[in-house]
């Protein structure tokens, strides 16, 4: 046989996929691409624009995301790092005793161990198929570093080999998650597992069912939302969300005003009323805050002037205001504590409006720099006739992302 005739003997190549890390083992020639990756170099970086472009990645996004790895991720994140968030949350720190004010019990610890069933007071591991056939729910213990006291002794009850002193429960594994033992698995074990290797995962097995957690689509926590409501009126919102509570903050405009509406307050707090009470209390600052064009003075002018009218101009003054517009439901519950309304709207500012934002030793500068972004992406969005006073540029606003932006 000629040499030419002799064809190179095939090799193996290793893609590694952008998000998991796998290796794809496959047979193919040395000069062999992969098919999303062919085509004209020039157009690579190009913006997609069409739909019908847009389908032509499909194929491509399937071979390297899949349908469920976003589940996938999600859970693993929950079980690896959120839930070590929630119990060191300040609100779930500790458990206390109304009648030993020197007892009290804290986890320093939680672990998500491997899928297992206990019968008969002997553990074993378990896969899904065989939690499909009896009719069982594929889950893994949740274990617990402990600390309390007893007596005047602090007892711990720490981890030993991996697992938590303590059981608290058991959570359900989500196949092909970190913690499932078909994790990492090749074809050839996956079949003695009983597994389909085409199987994606993705989904739990509750006892002995199938069951999938359905997407839903919310708005993105902690993001200042520029939106339309019912009413056409343009405003600021942001959901506030943290291990502790969540609560939603809005700047709306009325007769050309601004105002911080928030449910623990029964009536809107004009906004320049709301930096005073944040410790803002020079309006030149504020309004630098917000932005340095005449533009941001003028559409600040009415709320600086409902705020003279109103007589504050301290912080003290402010958080009377806002002291005197908190809910009687939210007043009951500080009025424990046997506080004045002055330190109750800034126990509300600091820790209940935009909660995420951090006020350490009620220092409210970062959220005063917050508010003042929330303005200047308002005031944005608004219609341009609301805009046409002096100094306005449209080029800026343009820039910017605003109205004349296209």
């Amino acid at each position: 046989m000629a040499d030419d005739a002799i064809a190179d003997p095939p090799v193996e190549v290793r893609m590694r996929a952008f998000d998991k890390g796998e290796i794809r083992p496959g047979v193919h020639h040395p000069d062999w691409v992969p098919d999303c990756l062919q085509g004209d170099p020039a157009t690579l970086n190009a913006p997609i624009k069409t739909l019908k472009d847009k389908f032509e990645l499909l194929p491509a996004f399937l071979k390297v995301r899949g349908l469920v790895r976003q589940h996938i991720d999600s859970f693993n994140y929950l079980i690896n790092e959120e839930i070590k968030k929630i119990i060191a949350a300040k609100a779930n720190e500790k458990v206390t005793c109304d009648t030993d004010p020197n007892f009290y019990l804290k986890y320093t610890n939680i672990h998500v161990g491997k899928p297992s069933v206990e019968e008969d007071f002997i553990v074993e591991d378990i896969t899904p198929q065989q939690c499909r056939l009896r009719d069982m729910t594929y889950a893994a213990p949740v274990t617990v570093d402990v600390e309390y006291t007893r007596g005047k002794e602090i007892v711990t009850n720490t981890a030993k080999n991996g697992v938590g002193g303590v059981t608290i429960g058991r959570i359900p594994l989500m196949l092909r998650s970190s913690r499932c033992i078909l994790t990492g698995k090749s074809e050839e074990q996956l079949a003695r597992l009983g597994e389909c290797p085409l199987d994606p995962g993705g989904y739990f097995v509750v006892k002995g069912t199938e069951k999938v957690i359905l997407i839903q689509e919310q708005l993105s926590k902690n993001r200042i939302i520029i939106e339309i409501d019912n009413k056409g009126e343009v405003g600021a919102s942001v959901t506030s969300s943290t291990h502790e509570r969540k609560s939603r903050t809005n700047i709306v405009v009325k007769h050309g005003k601004l105002y911080l509406r928030h449910n623990t307050f029964t009536d809107e707090i004009p906004i320049m009323v709301a930096l005073k009470a944040m410790g803002c209390e020079s309006d030149q600052e504020a309004v630098q805050m917000v932005g340095p064009d005449t533009a941001y003075a003028s559409l600040l002018a009415p709320s600086l002037l409902e705020c003279s009218a109103l007589a504050i101009f301290t912080q003290q003054q402010a958080l009377e205001y806002c002291g005197a517009k908190v809910r009687m439901s939210t007043a009951w519950k500080y009025a424990r504590n046997k506080r004045n309304k002055v330190d109750e709207a800034r126990d509300i500012l600091a820790g209940v409006v935009l909660a995420h934002v951090p006020v350490p030793a009620y220092d409210f500068r970062q959220k005063c720099a917050y508010v003042a972004v929330s303005v200047f992406l308002f005031s944005h969005r608004l219609p341009i006739q609301t805009l046409c006073f002096s100094g306005y540029d449209p080029a800026h606003t343009a820039r910017h992302g605003g109205p004349d932006a296209g």
